[in-house]
């Protein structure tokens, strides 16, 4: 896939943050990209900022990762849009930090249902499409799903379980031709759990860096396949 114009992709969590800074780099390169969230006000104001960025083409899609029909609803939507699909980069993700007395079950579910399920049905959903492309599917699980930390029961339950599910599919799959990454980002600038980014954060990944990472991959040679890329800020603050 190492020439990206006029190929197609589905990010979900597509809304802001690493998503759209993902959405953002394919646009640029040329592709046509459908972007998802579960607000529709959200990505319309997504597709809209995309449509003015770069010679490919953003449609936004009100849907959510935790429904199976409704990832498989988004697929059909960009084969009748585009005939094709090429890339998944399954983004969608939330993080509730609680001590195991505190967290809640409702907190539990919330992550896994979103961070673990959702990626399950999105990969679902996109794989007859990418198997007839040939395509690429990158999951955004995080350092979190190699290294556990105090108050992350939820979080590091759901990115662990999201690495190891992408790196069994990467096997299941490649004899397909499709190819199966998983990025594993440190400390990002974005508005994860309702932080702000601000100047403050000049220090952290970028999701414009994330960005150009998913463009390096799938421009990758195709025998070649970095399936597991963990990524850190190079210099963040002395403790």
């Amino acid at each position: 896939m190492e020439q990206l114009k006029g190929k197609t992709a589905l990010v979900t969590g597509g809304s802001k943050g690493i998503g759209l800074g993902v959405a953002e780099s394919l646009i640029r390169a040329g592709m046509n990209v459908a972007v998802t969230s579960r607000s529709k006000e959200a990505i319309d104001k997504a597709a809209i900022f995309l449509n003015q960025v770069g010679p490919g083409k953003a449609i936004g899609i009100a849907a959510d990762v935790r429904n199976l029909s409704s990832q498989q609803t988004c697929v059909g939507r960009i084969l009748k849009e585009w005939g094709q699909l090429d890339v998944l980069v399954a983004n969608a993700g939330i993080g509730h930090f609680a001590s195991i007395e505190d967290l809640t079950p409702t907190q539990w579910q919330d992550t896994i249902d979103i961070n673990l399920t959702g990626v399950f049905n999105s990969v679902k959903a996109a794989v007859p499409a990418l198997k007839e492309s040939e395509g690429y599917i990158i999951t955004i699980a995080s350092l979190a799903g190699a290294n556990f930390f105090a108050g992350g029961a939820a979080y590091n339950a759901s990115k662990f379980g999201l690495v190891g599910f992408t790196q069994a599919i990467m096997l299941d799959l490649r004899h397909h031709g499709i190819k199966v990454s998983t990025i594993m980002p440190g400390s990002v600038a974005t508005h994860f759990n309702g932080h702000t980014p601000s100047s403050a954060d000049a220090w952290k990944i970028q999701p414009e860096d994330l960005g150009q990472m998913v463009v390096d991959l799938l421009r990758m040679n195709p025998r070649t396949l970095p399936s597991k890329v963990e990524v850190r800020p190079a210099q963040p603050p002395k403790r």
